[in-house]
Order: C-alpha cells, then sequence, then structure tokens
C-alpha cells in the first residue's frame, strides 16, 4: 500500500489530461519548468554567497562575451531581483 504502479500513474494521467485540457498542459509545463529554473538559480546564488561569506570577494568576469542580465522572480517584481552573469551563446556569433 503507499506504492504507485503502472496502472495507477496511467490512470492519473489520464484524468489530468480531462481535467486540464490538452491545450493547456504546455503552458503548465513550460511554466513548471521556468519555476524549476528560478529555483535552480536562486539555490545556486544562495550556496555562493555562503562560499563568498568566508572567502574574499571575486573580481568580476573580463570576459566581453559575458553578458549581465537579471532575472526576476515574477514578472514586474524588482525587489527580489538579483544580477547574474551568463555566457552568450556563441553557436550564432562568427
Amino acid at each position: 500500500m503507499g506504492r504507485l504502479g503502472p496502472t495507477e500513474i496511467v490512470l492519473i494521467l489520464v484524468i489530468v489530461v480531462l481535467l486540464f485540457g490538452a491545450k493547456k498542459l504546455p503552458d503548465m509545463a513550460r511554466s513548471l519548468g521556468k519555476s524549476a529554473r528560478i529555483l535552480k538559480s536562486e539555490a545556486k546564488a544562495m550556496k555562493s554567497e555562503s562560499k563568498t561569506d568566508d572567502a574574499a570577494p571575486a573580481d568580476p568576469p573580463s570576459d566581453p562575451a559575458v553578458q549581465k542580465r537579471t532575472i526576476q522572480a515574477a514578472p514586474g517584481d524588482v525587489t527580489s531581483s538579483r544580477p547574474v552573469t551568463e555566457p552568450t551563446d556563441r553557436t550564432t556569433q562568427r
């Protein structure tokens, strides 16, 4: 008792499709993916902040291909935004 078999999982998936409709599921999956990425970046930032509290602050990267952008927790929320350094996509640059 308490374990889900393949039959139960398929039944749950069928019920979810019937409740939410096939058109809304991609949007729900996309928003779930965004939430997971935000959670992952925030957890990584918390880990790096705890490490930098013990060590001296590092110099910013001097690579001109690295861009800074701001990740916001919610659209329009500027109180919890913070700058993030990410490399650019070099596959389209020549």
